[in-house]
């Protein structure tokens, strides 16, 4: 089944039928007691918001989060964000799609960023950090590292996304270390390629939407990627333990903040500037992608970003980063999450409340 609507195409007013991926749903009722489907429907531009509001029942069963449905609907602008009103939708087989379709990717091309990621490893000075790296980059790690995304939902969220955003930390980190000359570069560098390593173990990117892992909910990124280099430098006999120590610290400390999950605070002039390079990538990365969907030009302010705490005045991106956010799959991670529509006696606490509980378990890290 070929696919021709993509959400980034979506232009309001506009009735269509078309096969998205349910990346969410949720069974509520309207305050007459009327029930409804609260869905977000994704491929690989976006995600869009959608509503059934007559024969929720009915449809339900034809949902499921994961699955794919062929929906005949209307597109709606709600609050500067488009929303689907559907009218019928019906379960589609994975075997009648092309899962490419709906699959975000990086704008960036794999080999090129695979070339990079080598040659970086090279350039390290110090050979028991340059064999550390050695050891941990190949095989299946390094194919997973290569596919992995490097966040859920909020930046860098497609296939590809965790080396892109490694790379471009590993190229802030080389600017910046030699401003400073009491830096450790190549302790940097190291830090700034291991420091999300372990997300190819917290997340499941086999299909969208991402999701979880059991040991990724249960153990997090950070822990998982301690045990995975000291594992490693069981098989590098010069690496210091002095240097293991440093290395895992970055690791432990790079969100910063005990409330961000970080078990211990950034305490070496390394980790602390990891930890700032890695809040700067994520957030221009971020704000770069409510550029691109930005329509019009010149300055604009855009809704309220929660995860932010604030409204952002930016920029817009003007045509050619449209048109590249059209290409790229962003997976809903660059924009602000569309509040859901209310109907005319609509109750929305439930959907609200599963919203606020996710948003709390997200970190733009």
């Amino acid at each position: 089944m070929a696919k021709k609507m993509f959400v980034a195409q979506l232009i309001a007013g506009q009735q269509f039928q078309e096969v998205f991926l349910v990346a969410r749903k949720s069974l509520a009722e309207t305050k007459a007691g009327k029930p409804y489907l609260a869905l977000g429907l994704m491929d690989r531009t976006g995600e869009v918001e959608a509503r059934v509001w007559d024969n929720a029942l009915e449809f339900e069963p034809q949902v499921e989060e994961g699955g794919f449905v062929l929906v005949q609907a209307v597109a709606k602008p709600f609050r500067d964000q488009m929303q689907l009103a559907v009218i019928t939708l019906q379960s589609v087989a994975e075997t009648a799609v092309d899962l490419a379709d709906f699959m975000p990717a990086s704008p960036r091309p794999l080999a090129e960023m695979a070339a990079e990621l080598e040659a970086v490893i090279a350039g390290i000075g110090d050979p028991p950090l340059r064999a550390l790296l050695s050891v941990i980059f190949q095989g299946d790690t390094l194919d997973r590292f290569q596919r992995a995304p490097a966040a859920k939902k909020l930046h860098h969220a497609y296939i590809g996304g965790l080396i892109e955003h490694t790379l471009s930390i590993v190229a802030l980190a080389a600017k910046i270390a030699g401003h400073y000359p009491f830096i450790d570069r190549d302790m940097l560098v190291a830090g700034a390629l291991l420091h999300d390593l372990a997300k190819i173990e917290e997340f499941d990117f086999t299909r969208t939407p991402f999701g979880y892992t059991d040991r990724g909910r249960l153990v997090g990124h950070l822990v998982l990627g301690v045990e995975m280099v000291r594992k490693a430098a069981e098989q590098v006999e010069d690496l210091r333990a002095e240097q293991v120590d440093r290395l895992m610290h970055i690791i432990l400390s790079h969100h910063g903040q005990h409330d961000f999950g970080a078990p211990v605070l950034p305490m070496t002039p390394e980790a602390i500037l990891l930890h700032h390079l890695d809040d700067i990538d994520a957030k221009m990365q971020y704000m770069g992608g409510l550029r691109a969907k930005m329509s019009g030009s010149g300055w604009q302010w855009t809704e309220y970003q929660r995860h932010l705490e604030r409204y952002l005045y930016l920029r817009a991106g003007g045509e050619e980063e449209q048109a590249a956010a059209t290409r790229v799959a962003q997976s809903g991670a660059t924009g602000s999450e569309p509040e859901p529509e209310p109907g005319p006696e609509e109750s929305i606490a439930a959907p609200r409340a599963k919203k606020t509980i996710d948003m709390r378990q997200q970190s733009l890290f």
